[in-house]
């Protein structure tokens, strides 16, 4: 029909309806007076678009707006002054997703497993989790959180250790002169380079504090900020040492983010070129999204996640969890297992 050219009105069955749409300002939603379920009790909603951090916290102070909700609507400073506060409340989901930075295989340095070994070694999670995020996002140890379905297996984590660190990147021939300078082999420094995404104010963070870590260990990494779309063409055309990325969370993972590991979807397929069993990988990966006997995919993706975790191609770094601020007059603020959809319904006011 004609709505590959274009929808006209926006129709469904859920307990709102669409009455107004304004790109990029607002949308207005009315209860359904038709809906099949229990009726909302909140009958009018009004999503207002407000792109800076500051602003929307001032607009809650303010009470221009009661509820400020998703993964990177709120950083964890803001988040953290209002723990003890009596008049705004703060929800914190279970884990959704994972903050990860993807290791090209394919460049000559971290071809090497010893480096990318090296490099988990040499990643302090805890430190990540409590000085960045305050706590709202926990250390994470894997590619995905247990909670997600086929995930929870029995990997045996990178244990934080600077010495086992610095032990491998001897073994791997890389040698000091000085404990500032960085290690050299075969005349080249062992040096890299982190890309993150420049509209992230913590992945600019997390990108320092780890090239003051690893600095410690000789290893020389130059970070670069990139506004989105470039930060992610880049990470498509695999042009990058190492870069931010994350999994897709619930309900897609962890068949969704697999299966775009075996097409130059985002950075995964590029990197790992340069892993011995990237063929094996892909293969199980396929059958996975073929088979219907649940024994059998159990299996696969037991082999598929312990290999990418033995290759040590992601160094995993937090989980990341929803997050609502809110009028403490609000009651009902939660979450779904689809991270990006709001349970308005479900509110009301005290």
């Amino acid at each position: 029909g004609k709505t590959k050219n274009g929808l006209t009105a926006f129709i469904g069955s859920g307990p709102y309806v669409l009455k107004e749409h304004v790109v990029d300002e607002y949308s207005v939603f009315e209860a359904n007076p038709d809906y099949w379920g229990k009726k909302p009790a909140i009958k009018r909603i009004v999503v207002k678009v407000i792109p800076d951090n500051q602003t929307r916290i001032l607009a809650l102070e303010k009470g221009e707006i009661d509820l400020i909700w998703g993964k990177n609507m709120i950083d964890a400073d803001a988040l953290n002054k209002y723990r003890e506060s009596k008049k705004f409340s703060i929800a914190v989901s279970s884990p959704t997703s994972t903050r990860q930075i993807v290791l090209n295989t394919t460049n000559d340095i971290l071809k090497d497993k010893k480096i990318r070994t090296a490099i988990q070694h040499a990643t302090n999670k805890s430190v990540i989790s409590q000085g960045v995020f305050h706590g709202f996002e926990p250390g994470a140890d894997t590619l995905y959180s247990t909670s997600i379905p086929y995930c929870d297996i029995d990997l045996k984590p990178y244990k934080y250790d600077m010495k086992e660190a610095a032990k491998l990147i001897e073994e791997a021939g890389y040698k000091r002169d000085g404990k500032r300078a960085p290690a050299v082999k075969d005349g080249k420094p062992l040096a890299l380079g982190l890309l993150y995404n420049s509209n992230s104010v913590s992945e600019k963070t997390i990108a320092e504090y780890l090239q003051s870590e690893f600095g410690k260990l000789g290893m020389q990494i130059s970070i670069r900020g990139e506004e989105e779309q470039s930060y992610r063409d880049n990470m498509k055309n695999g042009k990058f040492d190492m870069v931010f990325n994350i999994c897709w969370g619930t309900p897609y993972d962890p068949q969704s983010s697999l299966a775009a590991m075996r097409q130059r979807v985002y950075g995964d397929y590029e990197a790992q070129l340069g892993l011995p069993d990237k063929h094996e990988i892909d293969a199980a990966i396929t059958k996975i999204l073929t088979s219907t006997d649940e024994k059998e995919r159990r299996e696969l993706y037991r082999y598929v996640l312990t290999h990418l975790h033995e290759d040590a191609v992601y160094l995993p770094i937090s989980f990341e969890t929803n997050k609502a601020l809110f009028n403490a007059e609000l009651g009902g603020v939660g979450f779904l297992s689809n991270q990006y959809e709001i349970p308005f319904a479900d509110m009301y006011w005290k």
